[in-house]
């Protein structure tokens, strides 16, 4: 697999193109976002442009947000998480946004500002989700998350769960969305070394029980993971507009990134460097090797 430097450029690349890739219509915006529990009413409560089909999950069901909380998003991208949290914890509260991609933070902070009262409970910090400086140790009630850890690279992954502990107060609890392989899955080898399938959300997955040891060496207990049931192959649906180039996250990926993992083509990375080989994609039944998953946590 690439260098943790070669799969965060691909990332920033990737993420910077899916800042400006909403569909005219955003019907497959609201297809992705619906099919993965979202609410018309929570999508139309929303600045339109906070969503471009990135989730996996809904972190909401499971954060139970109060008024007066302080909620951090990691790798909030537009702010769609952020907006759905800010009237939950209030004018008393705070919702935070952190993502490393300038390009997601300046669509996120142009949104914001078409909020009724300018978003006075919201701000967005620059930061990559492994080292939050910016924000201070036992401040935050609760961390959410959605479909963005399996974008760091594996020997990575322990210092975002070690970043959650630290932000968290005693007490404080983890709601995530997340995609991961299941126990006793791997995916092929072709699959698992394509560029475009990680910036997709699949290729870089844990397995559910690496997850689990993630967290629980970060210190915390009560962990719950459970697989919601809900569909990958929505990311392979057509698009309402007929754009071509999604991507398993269903935006498009510059050719700086690799290929489509969603196209008939993709860019199988290896030692010798992307190497163009033709896979069809859009055959690949992602259920039976990954599961979009709500983790849950608690900071004793």
């Amino acid at each position: 697999m690439s260098t943790s430097t070669e799969i965060y450029s691909a990332v920033c690349s990737h993420y910077s193109a899916a800042s400006t890739s909403r569909t005219k219509s955003g019907t497959y915006e609201s297809t992705v976002a619906t099919a993965f529990g979202y609410t018309p009413a929570e999508l139309s409560s929303i600045p339109q442009d906070a969503n471009l089909a990135l989730s996996c999950g809904n972190p909401h069901v499971l954060a139970k947000l109060r008024q007066g909380e302080v909620v951090v998003d990691l790798g909030s991208g537009a702010g769609f998480d952020v907006f759905l949290a800010a009237p939950k914890v209030g004018a008393t509260g705070q919702a935070i946004g952190v993502d490393m991609n300038r390009d997601m933070l300046n669509k996120a902070e142009r949104n914001k500002k078409t909020l009724k009262d300018g978003g006075a409970n919201v701000r967005f910090v620059e930061a990559p989700i492994t080292d939050i400086r910016a924000l201070e140790s036992g401040t935050v009630d609760c961390v959410i998350s959605n479909c963005v850890v399996n974008l760091v690279p594996e020997e990575e992954k322990q210092l975002v769960f070690n970043e959650m502990f630290r932000l968290l107060k005693s007490g404080g609890r983890v709601a995530i969305s997340d995609i991961l392989i299941k126990d006793g899955k791997e995916l092929p080898e072709n699959l698992k070394q394509d560029m475009g399938l990680y910036v997709g959300c699949i290729a870089g997955a844990s397995l559910v029980s690496g997850y689990e040891g993630y967290l629980k060496e970060a210190g915390f207990g009560s962990v719950l993971i459970v697989d919601n049931g809900k569909d990958l192959n929505v990311y392979n649906s057509d698009r309402a507009d007929g754009d071509e180039g999604k991507s398993c996250g269903g935006t498009t990926v510059p050719a700086e990134s690799a290929k489509s993992c969603c196209g008939t083509t993709t860019t199988q990375t290896n030692g010798d460097g992307p190497t163009a080989v033709n896979v069809d994609l859009t055959t690949v039944d992602f259920n039976a090797y990954a599961g979009s998953y709500n983790i849950y946590a608690v900071k004793s």
